[in-house]
């Protein structure tokens, strides 16, 4: 008699049952090193947050500690300096919003005894020098302290716009006083592109929505509109400087052409009132020699506390990224 014949090989054991086949066994140790990974880089995350929120608790107590004792250290009399350096523009360190907070500062300490803008600019917006000039003035209003503008390389446009505000103008005898007048600014390439063979394919709703556009060509109408808005503006910046230097200005022809002088002229034209420097006034016309600068500027805890919200926020993305990717 015969034994059966069997298709396994002698001497084989067959896999348990529940024992997962090779293929499963990948398939699981792949999500579990997946998931493993994703919590690995969920705890960074984690702690990199709790060292960022540490950092920026930091820097604010550094501010606040900071600001007390700078405010603690100014209670003597002493004449109050804002600067207004470089291009008068929203987001430069010129800016209205840190002017404006410098000045309200300045006229708000008791121990100020005048408010002194300090500047060398070459201009910038009118909008933002507005801001600036009307908020000079109602604070003089409010307060009753003197202003003073003192002029070192350069006082032209926008700047000038500002230093109108003040009570008096001293400037150094080779500084660049006036440039009272506004102007728009592009280029055309038009012709270029004729020549070039290159056609512009530019779509607007609205006749007029791309007259400025450099690859269009002007209308004299366009032209006409913008002149208009342009000599508006000047209008508001003539009446200001009338309302700021009254009847000590010597009005020419050329007084609101644009043109700028030196500061010698500038004190001959009533565009200044005299010569003199930061410590000449602080010392001879405010009578306090203590100088205070309040000028706002971007100090270590500020960069540091922006460039937290910008790496928080980018941070942010990058995990919900990181996130997606492991499903």
């Amino acid at each position: 008699m015969t034994e059966p014949e069997t298709s396994e090989p002698v001497g084989s054991t067959p896999p348990p049952p529940n024992q997962p086949q090779p293929w499963e066994r990948a398939v699981l140790e792949r999500l579990a090193f997946e998931t493993l990974k994703e919590q690995r880089v969920a705890r960074r995350w984690r702690n990199g947050i709790r060292l960022t929120w540490l950092g920026f608790l930091m820097a604010l107590a550094w501010m606040i500690f900071y600001r007390a004792g700078s405010e603690a250290a100014i209670s003597e009399p002493h004449t109050a300096v804002v600067e207004i350096r470089g291009e008068i523009a929203s987001g430069s360190e010129a800016s209205s919003d840190l002017l404006v907070a410098a000045v309200r500062e300045a006229f708000e300490d008791p121990g100020a005894k005048a408010v002194v803008l300090l500047i060398n600019s070459p201009g910038g917006s009118p909008v933002q020098a507005g801001i600036v000039n009307d908020e000079i003035r109602r604070l003089k209003a409010m307060h009753r302290k003197p202003v003073y503008a003192v002029v070192e390389e350069a006082c032209a446009s926008a700047a000038y716009y500002i230093a109108v505000s003040a009570d008096k103008i001293f400037v150094d005898k080779a500084s660049i006083v006036g440039s009272i007048g506004v102007l728009m600014d592009g280029f055309g390439f038009t012709g270029l592109m004729d020549k070039l063979g290159v056609e512009r394919r530019l779509m607007t709703a609205g006749e007029n929505k791309g007259f400025m556009d450099p690859f269009s060509p002007q209308t004299p109408v366009q032209r006409q509109y913008a002149q208009s808005m342009l000599n508006q503006i000047h209008e508001q910046f003539i009446e200001v400087v009338k309302l700021g230097r009254g009847e000590r200005l010597r009005e020419t022809p050329q007084t609101f052409s644009g043109l700028f002088w030196t500061g010698a002229q500038a004190v001959r034209m009533g565009l200044a009132d005299q010569l003199g420097s930061l410590d000449f006034v602080a010392r001879e016309v405010v009578g306090a020699d203590e100088i205070v600068d309040y000028t706002r500027r971007e100090n270590v805890a500020e960069r540091l506390v922006k460039r937290f919200g910008a790496a928080l926020g980018a941070g942010a993305i990058q995990s919900l990224r990181w996130g997606q990717s492991f499903r």
